[in-house]
C-alpha cells in the first residue's frame, strides 16, 4: 500500500516499512513529507499488531540530506516557534512501537535528527551522519541538541554540534550512535530482521518497555523543546542564515 508519490508504506508481516521517496532530492524533509509522516503515524497509532515500524530512505545516496534548504531559507521566527520538524520527531519518539531507523548514504541535519529520533538505527557502510546546521548560521532544533547528547555525551555531541562535522558508519557505531553496521544491500533487510525480533516479544511489554525507557531518559525534555525553537526562532530571521543559506543554494545550482 502507498500513502502517497512522496511517501512509500509496506506492511512486512509484523512489521510496516515507510520509504521516505524523494531520491532525487536526497529524500530532503519538506513540509509534504512532514505531513505524510503525519498521516503515517495517525494510520498506525492505535495498531497493536504493529511490532515495530521501519523507517528508510528511497535511492541509494542519503537516508533523508536534510531540511529542503529553499523552504528553510523562507521561514521565519513565526515557522521555527511552529516547531514543524521538531513535532513529528517527537511522534515518532513517541510512536507505541519501537521505530528503526534503515541509513543509507547521507542523514545530515534534520535526516540526523529523524535518525536519533528513532528508537534504533541499522547503518549501511555507506552512512554518513551529521549536524551540519551552524554551517547554515542556525542550530539543529527539531531535536538535536538534546537527543544526541543522550546517545553520544555531551562532549561528544557539543563537538559534532559545533563543529558540524560528518561521522562515518564505523565512528557511529563506536561512539553509540548506531546499533548495527552492515553492507548497504542489507540494510533493510537487517531492519526488518530486527523488527521481526522484537515481534517474538509480548507486545503490550515492548510497548511499555518503551514508554518506561522513554520516561526515564527524558527529563527536561519540553522545556528543551521549547528554548531550541525560541533560539531557532532568532536565527531564522538573522541576516547571517540568509546569506549562508543563499551561498549554500547558489553552489547547489552550480554543481
Amino acid at each position: 500500500m502507498a500513502e502517497s508519490d512522496r511517501i512509500l508504506v509496506e506492511r512486512r508481516a509484523d512489521a510496516v516499512l515507510v520509504t521516505l521517496n524523494a531520491p532525487e532530492r536526497r529524500n530532503a524533509i519538506d513540509r509534504q513529507m512532514v505531513d505524510g509522516l503525519h498521516r503515517v503515524l495517525d494510520q498506525f497509532w492505535a495498531d497493536e499488531s504493529v511490532a515495530a515500524l521501519v523507517l528508510t530512505g528511497a535511492g541509494d545516496q542519503a537516508f533523508a540530506a536534510g531540511a529542503d534548504i529553499a523552504q528553510l531559507r523562507e521561514r521565519t521566527s513565526r515557522d521555527a516557534l511552529q516547531a514543524i520538524n521538531s513535532t513529528i520527531f517527537q511522534r515518532l519518539e513517541e510512536f507505541p512501537a519501537p521505530v528503526i531507523a534503515a541509513v543509507r548514504g547521507y542523514a545530515l541535519g534534520g535526516g540526523c535528527e529523524l535518525a536519533i529520533a528513532c528508537d534504533l538505527r541499522v547503518l549501511g557502510s555507506s552512512a554518513k551522519l551529521g549536524q551540519p546546521e551552524v554551517k547554515l548560521g542556525i542550530i539543529p532544533a527539531a531535536g538535536g541538541t538534546y537527543r544526541l547528547p543522550r546517545l553520544v555525551g555531551l562532549g561528544r555531541a557539543r563537538e559534532l554540534i559545533y563543529t558540524g562535522r560528518m561521522v562515518d558508519a564505523d565512528e557511529a557505531l563506536r561512539i553509540g550512535l548506531a546499533n548495527l553496521v552492515v553492507p548497504d544491500a542489507e540494510v533493510v533487510d537487517r531492519a526488518l530482521a530486527l523488527a521481526a525480533e522484537i515481534a517474538k516479544n509480548g507486545r503490550l511489554a515492548v510497548r511499555g518497555a518503551k514508554r518506561a525507557l522513554n520516561a526515564l531518559s527524558r527529563p527536561g525534555q519540553e522545556n528543551a523543546l521549547a528554548f531550541e525553537s525560541s533560539v531557532q526562532a532568532v536565527l531564522f530571521d538573522s541576516d547571517d542564515k540568509q546569506a549562508r543559506m543563499d551561498a549554500f543554494l547558489s553552489k547547489q545550482k552550480k554543481s
